[in-house]
């Protein structure tokens, strides 16, 4: 097929809202080509994301990539689960090819600095390549990954919320959300320390998934807390795609020895396998209160908490007011607005993450990175400058190669868990279902957090999560749900909000636009 062939059949796709089921169809039924297919979103990427800014780089061979997929396909091969599929991935992955910049300008030689160049793909992105995924380009973020509302501090600038651009996109995998909430991709991977992943979801109308930590492997990612609190999952329009996402990157890999402890938790017939339209009948579920934060939510969102639940009521399911009332849960917390407790493992992390690269990257350790740098990141002037206040954290950069002090993390993961156990089990229940944010989105250029409910209670705990579209807010931003459960509990989650996203069908389609943002910090 000739190179005009191929555009005019591109054009004729239409991309927006596909889903992985709706690609292997169109596979199967000759309708697209993997080669057109990518073209397609390549197109809609070319004419939105001047305005939206949700990638750092595009892969220059996702084309090639796309072609090979095709001739496998024509020669009768197996394919694997996402064969032809275009994804995206989060800048702090790295990927042979690209750069490894962390969000930061002094990693970037396009922003001025220099560029770490990885000799091996992160195992996530080597499983998504192996399930025969296009990737199309990795996605902004923050500095070091270190906000969990917007990711202005970019070397790449700001990446604007699909929804509309006058609210905050969700941090710190901003570009994701919005990639895959724009329809520039059909799934894509975030990462989370704290907020991270469910944040940018909910605040793009999006299905996310926290994992459990150690079901998948975060080697290779540019770490804040790998050791303690990392976790990789999926950007989705679809809990069925969230699940068919999440098959691909569970499991054990040597290259992350912490995942031997998956061996036996991921569920025969996958993740999907609990998705039913019934799964909420006669769950129990436990409702957001003051047992789990004294915090209280906005009059607005509360009325949009009610209207949800009395969806997820209606669907056959059995509430159980704050299970977590009267217990010690609300005092486990550290009592700052962001919990840094697992964040005293990242020299040694950053370490590793360095060493993992390669001998022809041009630093192999930290010490070697900061002796090439203008400013070292975890100098008091530096992006991580503000987490020496940690007396362990401060200690390990004397020797980041030593594996530093966790014993207070570790006192914190086991209160955390030893209450939550404890409450599941004497209230019987199945999942929590709570409000992700307790009030509408801030502004994308303004000065407030992320208003999150789960963060980082579930982080340190290393439960999952997952994301659902619920309602919107006056202001426009979207309203989540996050359903939370026991460790390893991701196929029941998705069951779970597989029923709710059928019965309510919250999920908001963006109108993108084209025209630069030119708006205040305050969303209308």
């Amino acid at each position: 097929m000739n190179a005009l062939v191929q555009t005019t059949a591109a054009a004729e796709i239409n991309v927006v809202e596909l889903t992985i089921a709706d690609v292997q169809r169109g596979f199967a039924d000759g309708s697209f080509t993997s080669e057109t297919l990518t073209l397609a979103f390549l197109a809609r990427i070319e004419r939105y994301e001047p305005y939206y800014n949700a990638f750092t780089f595009m892969n220059p061979d996702a084309l090639v990539d796309a072609r090979a997929i095709d001739a496998r396909r024509a020669a009768g091969e197996k394919l694997g689960p996402l064969a032809g599929v275009p994804v995206v991935i989060k800048e702090a992955m790295d990927f042979v090819g690209l750069p490894s910049t962390a969000g930061w300008a002094p990693l970037a030689s396009v922003a001025g600095g220099f560029d770490l160049m990885p000799e091996y793909d992160a195992p996530v992105v080597a499983r998504l390549k192996a399930a025969g995924a296009v990737i199309l380009g990795k996605t902004n973020i923050p500095a070091f990954s270190r906000d969990g509302t917007r990711a202005n501090t970019s070397w790449d600038g700001p990446t604007y919320n699909a929804v509309d651009r006058a609210i905050a996109p969700g941090a710190s995998s901003s570009g994701t959300a919005t990639a895959i909430a724009a329809s520039f991709a059909v799934v894509g991977l975030a990462e989370e320390t704290g907020g991270s992943i469910q944040n940018p979801g909910a605040a793009q109308s999006l299905v996310s998934v926290k994992p459990t930590f150690a079901l998948i492997p975060n080697t290779g990612v540019a770490p804040l807390a790998g050791s303690t609190r990392d976790v990789v999952g999926p950007h989705a329009r679809t809990v069925a795609d969230a699940a068919l996402l999440l098959d691909v990157l569970a499991g054990y890999t040597s290259e992350d020895p912490k995942t031997v402890a998956s061996i036996g938790m991921i569920p025969e017939g996958g993740y999907a396998s609990r998705l039913s339209p019934t799964a909420l009948n006669s769950a129990r579920v436990g409702l957001y209160g003051a047992g789990w934060r004294t915090q209280a939510l906005s009059a607005e969102a509360q009325t949009l908490y009610d209207a949800a639940i009395a969806e997820v009521k209606a669907r056959g399911a059995v509430l159980v007011d704050d299970p977590f009332l009267g217990t010690d849960f609300v005092r486990l917390a550290s009592g700052e607005e962001f919990d840094q407790r697992g964040l005293e493992s990242m020299p040694h992390d950053f370490d590793n993450f360095l060493r993992r690269m390669g001998p022809s990257a041009k630093a192999n350790s930290l010490n070697a990175l900061a002796a090439l740098l203008a400013v070292n990141p975890f100098s008091p002037e530096g992006p991580l400058g503000m987490h020496l206040v940690q007396p362990i954290l401060k200690k390990s950069l004397e020797n980041p190669a030593l594996p530093p002090d966790l014993s207070e993390f570790l006192a914190a993961r086991t209160a955390y868990l030893k209450t939550f156990n404890s409450v599941m089990k004497q209230h019987d229940l199945d999942v929590l279902i709570f409000p992700q944010m307790s009030a509408e989105l801030p502004g994308i250029f303004g000065t407030e957090n992320y208003p999150s409910t789960t963060v980082s209670e579930i982080n340190i705990a290393g439960l999952p999560g997952v994301t659902v579209p619920a309602g919107r807010f006056a202001n426009g931003s979207p309203f989540a749900l996050i359903l939370v459960g026991p460790m390893w509990s991701e196929a029941q989650l998705l069951g779970y909000a597989y029923d709710y996203e059928q019965a309510s069908r919250h999920r908001i389609v963006p109108v993108l636009e084209e025209t630069m943002y030119t708006g205040t910090s305050q969303p209308k």
